[in-house]
């Protein structure tokens, strides 16, 4: 398992529109100074319309231990965005073979960053194989399940925000999209 974080990794710096205006490490990034830098996540609904969530590691330098988007992470230096989600979702969830919808794209700050947020969500009833590198795990949780817990610390203050933002376009999303084993 790994320890921790790569301080050191390149990212771009973005302006608000996305566009690629010079380069930060993690560590700046994450740093206080809230340069504006590219992110993507991937929302993962099943066919039944339950929402995928992982649970982060406690070595992670943001939110240890909380329940999270299926799949998060942030765009490398000189990598595209489709590109990023990609290789993201291959390297936490080992799915390829699913099709990204893109929902929406936001500026989120917390007290430590601030992240050009790129939201995509898939239906996709295949099978999840989480990162032991990069996971402690994940699981299916219906709407009930995530309205419980809102409030309580166990999901991520950006993943509920994030939700609240777009938990209509994710129903519609599992209405209207079949997925190839549900064919």
């Amino acid at each position: 398992m790994r320890a921790m974080d790569n301080k050191n990794e390149l990212l771009p710096l973005v302006d608000p529109s996305g566009h690629v205006i010079g380069s930060v490490t993690r560590a700046e990034a994450h740093g206080g100074g809230k340069p504006l830098h590219p992110v993507v996540h991937l929302h993962v609904l099943n066919g039944n319309g339950d929402l995928f969530l992982q649970k982060r590691p406690e070595w992670k330098d943001i939110q240890p231990g909380k329940w999270d988007t299926a799949c998060g992470g942030h765009v490398a230096f000189g990598e595209t965005i489709e590109e990023a989600l990609h290789r993201e979702v291959m390297e936490e969830l080992g799915i390829s073979d699913y099709t990204p919808h893109f929902i929406c794209r936001y500026v989120f700050e917390s007290d430590r960053e601030r992240e050009l947020v790129h939201v995509f969500a898939t239906v996709y009833d295949g099978t999840i194989k989480t990162s032991g590198e990069e996971l402690d795990g994940g699981r299916f949780w219906t709407k009930v399940q995530l309205c419980e817990n809102e409030g309580r610390g166990t999901l991520t203050p950006n993943f509920v925000g994030e939700y609240r933002r777009i938990r209509q376009e994710l129903e519609r999303l599992a209405n209207t999209i079949k997925t190839p084993t549900s064919r």
